[in-house]
């Protein structure tokens, strides 16, 4: 396995409690970083420290409604009052939301969809980006999906979530481009997280069915791909996207 340096780096990664953003939190945490892991299931935030092993010292957990532009922004600041810094962004934390198509789609879940993965990925952004201008350092990763390229039939708020997702990220890489900071974000089909797994069988077979590669995507190789655009050594690749399809989108 790969290492990268994340030796004096703070990162914040949210929906860090489970599946992708744990991994890529214990991976950071195990390559030298100190990281704030942001999640609203305090179960999982009270078993971190034991699950994800290293310096405790090392690892913050908080309950934070990304949702929730003030509760965004108390967080920042304590992780700043702990780290003192900001060095590293894993937009994560999304919700699939129900499977129906878009006609009977029900209205509030699809605004609960978009409120966490795509307005609380700006929120978090909106308050973490000035802190990395103002140390002209930062990488920033956004978890997308391969939903936010193609569409999933019966998924028309999360698909829909996950390509605004990438237009942000396509925004944020040019606003922040004369800065040592990097926005990128990639696009996994469907991992063995909880979330993921606890769809509709039927549906979960479906999306399965669409990957060349014949599986379900690990999350260690999710977390290999974000922990290299989230190092230092990505010093120039910005506002670009990194498919984690198994071949099923090569664009």
């Amino acid at each position: 396995m790969n290492t990268y340096d994340f030796q004096g780096r703070t990162a914040i990664v949210t929906g860090g409690g489970q599946g992708i953003g744990f991994t890529v939190a214990k991976r950071i945490l195990e390559s030298g970083g100190r990281v704030s892991v942001w999640d609203v299931d305090q179960d999982l935030l009270d078993a971190l420290a034991a699950n994800m092993g290293g310096d405790a010292s090392n690892i913050q957990a908080l309950n934070v409604d990304i949702s929730d532009a003030a509760a965004v922004q108390n967080a920042t600041e304590a992780v700043l009052n702990t780290f003192g810094k900001i060095d590293v962004l894993i937009n994560n934390a999304a919700i699939v939301g129900p499977n129906a198509p878009t006609w009977e789609y029900p209205e509030g879940a699809f605004e609960d969809v978009v409120r966490v993965g795509l307005i609380g990925t700006y929120y978090v952004s909106r308050a973490v980006v000035p802190h990395m201008i103002s140390a002209n350092y930062g990488r920033i990763v956004n978890l997308s999906s391969v939903a936010g390229k193609e569409g999933n039939p019966g998924a028309p708020a999360y698909s829909s979530t996950k390509a605004a997702v990438l237009a942000l990220t396509k925004s944020m890489g040019k606003e922040l481009a004369a800065h040592d900071i990097s926005v990128n974000a990639v696009t996994p089909a469907v991992a063995k997280t909880k979330m993921a797994l606890s769809q509709e069988p039927e549906f979960l077979k479906m999306i399965v069915s669409k990957i060349p590669r014949g599986r379900m995507l690990e999350l260690s190789e999710a977390a290999s791909m974000i922990c290299f655009l989230a190092s230092e050594e990505n010093s120039f690749t910005t506002g670009a996207v990194f498919d984690l399809s198994g071949g099923r989108a090569t664009y």
